[in-house]
């Protein structure tokens, strides 16, 4: 046995368009368990919710060590590993807000943040181009959120740690969504950038803007 496939000795990784891996199978089961725990916060039932909430955070840090160690990093998992992360965000907005723990204009301020990108994309992909990579604000404003709401439900599934996962909470959420449209409006800069560029060669202008 050789063992598993080792990185090149540049650091990057090869993607590949495998399907059954298991880093995947991670990230599906970490897709299975946000409607489980969107029921779960929408019953008031915090601790198992919270539980089911730090079960999926462990499998995200896992599909990612295994996906490098392995030698499995593949282009479905670099999609499911981000959407994992934004329905959770998504479903504990939702079930914080219908509960008035957290007030709907934060869930409008972060979903329309991605329908903003979302209209990005589209604009890019009219010109030809790819998306953009993923900007450093960006993955700090995603890290802040996907760490703010499960202080928040923490507050809520264990009254002792109110007087201070509540504040923690509610400051990193707020500096997350400012950080969020705050990466938005850089990638709409961008994006402005990116299709007056013109496409003298078969590279992604995309890559080759922020690459």
């Amino acid at each position: 046995m050789s063992g598993p496939p080792q990185p090149p000795s540049s650091g990057r990784f090869e993607v590949s368009q495998r399907i059954l891996t298991l880093p995947n199978l991670l990230s599906f089961v970490r897709l299975s368990l946000v409607p489980v725990f969107l029921v779960l916060l929408l019953l008031g039932m915090d601790v198992v919710a919270l539980i089911v909430l730090v079960g999926a955070t462990l499998t995200d840090f896992l599909d990612g060590y295994l996906a490098r160690r392995l030698g499995q990093v593949s282009r479905l998992g670099q999609l499911l590993d981000p959407a994992a992360d934004r329905l959770f965000i998504f479903a504990t907005l939702l079930g914080l807000a219908a509960r008035e723990v957290v007030p709907w204009w934060l869930v409008i301020a972060i979903v329309g943040r991605d329908v903003f990108l979302l209209v990005l994309g589209v604009v890019l992909a009219n010109h030809g181009y790819g998306p953009l990579p993923v900007h450093h604000l960006g993955k700090v404003a995603t890290f802040c959120l996907f760490y703010a709401l499960p202080l928040l439900v923490l507050a809520q599934a264990v009254p002792a740690t109110e007087f201070l996962a509540h504040p923690a909470g509610w400051a990193a959420a707020a500096w997350g969504a400012f950080l969020y449209w705050w990466a938005g409006i850089v990638y709409a800069i961008e994006t402005a950038r990116v299709v007056r560029i013109p496409r003298d060669d078969g590279s992604a202008p995309s890559a080759r803007v922020l690459g």
